[in-house]
């Protein structure tokens, strides 16, 4: 006798060893020994594994500097410094002189004419020196020009930054430049043949003086 075919859906299959479950579905199979596994639809990283981001930094690796310190050449992107030249530098300096020099030329005049042409000098002498404070070493540290840079068009700056390096810094710079003066000048002339056209100050300080 040949009976019809079963609808039962478990006809013909094989009941599971002894102590197994049937799986269910929508359950991932048990691995086979042996056989590599393919990664599950949605499935998760394994508990110490990171799953790979796009650009994400690799452990080992330096995350990239912002730029590279000012003035250093060779650098993908990195435009050239234009240093200032020394004629340039000592324009700038003799800028700064002129300017002020009236002032003191008017305090030596009153000097010495009576009480009252004293105490105008010594206002006038002041004076002069809230504007030698004023230009060489607040606008001159706060934006890497005073009057006699900004008329040549340079400015100094910081070598690692590129950036003005404020008042309190300027003002140690020039206190630095009693050093330029020492054996004979020299300190003073070294742009002529320096690389980066620094005096000893600049070199001391950091600092670089460029084209604005």
């Amino acid at each position: 006798m040949t009976y019809p075919p079963s609808n039962d859906p478990q006809y013909g299959q094989q009941p599971p060893p002894y102590g197994q479950q049937p799986p269910q579905y929508g359950q991932p199979q048990p691995p086979v020994y042996g056989q590599p596994q393919q990664p599950q639809y949605g499935q998760q990283p394994q508990y110490g594994q990171q799953p790979a981001q796009y650009g994400q930094q690799q452990y080992g690796q330096q995350p990239a500097q912002y730029g590279q310190q000012y003035g250093t050449p060779g650098g993908y992107g990195v435009a050239a410094v234009n240093y200032a030249s020394w004629a340039q530098r000592v324009g700038g300096y003799l800028i700064d002189g002129v300017v002020l020099l009236p002032v003191y030329i008017v305090a030596a005049v009153l000097a010495g004419h009576g009480t009252i042409a004293n105490i105008i000098a010594i206002i006038v002498y002041l004076a002069g020196i809230v504007a030698v404070f004023y230009n060489r070493w607040f606008l001159g540290g706060k934006t890497g020009q005073t009057w006699g840079r900004k008329a040549l068009g340079i400015r100094m700056v910081s070598e690692e930054t590129g950036q003005p390096i404020g008042a309190g810094m300027a003002f140690v710079r020039d206190l630095c430049h009693a050093l330029d003066s020492l054996a004979c000048y020299v300190g003073w002339l070294f742009p002529l043949w320096d690389a980066k056209r620094q005096t000893f100050a600049d070199k001391i300080m950091k600092t670089i003086v460029v084209s604005a």
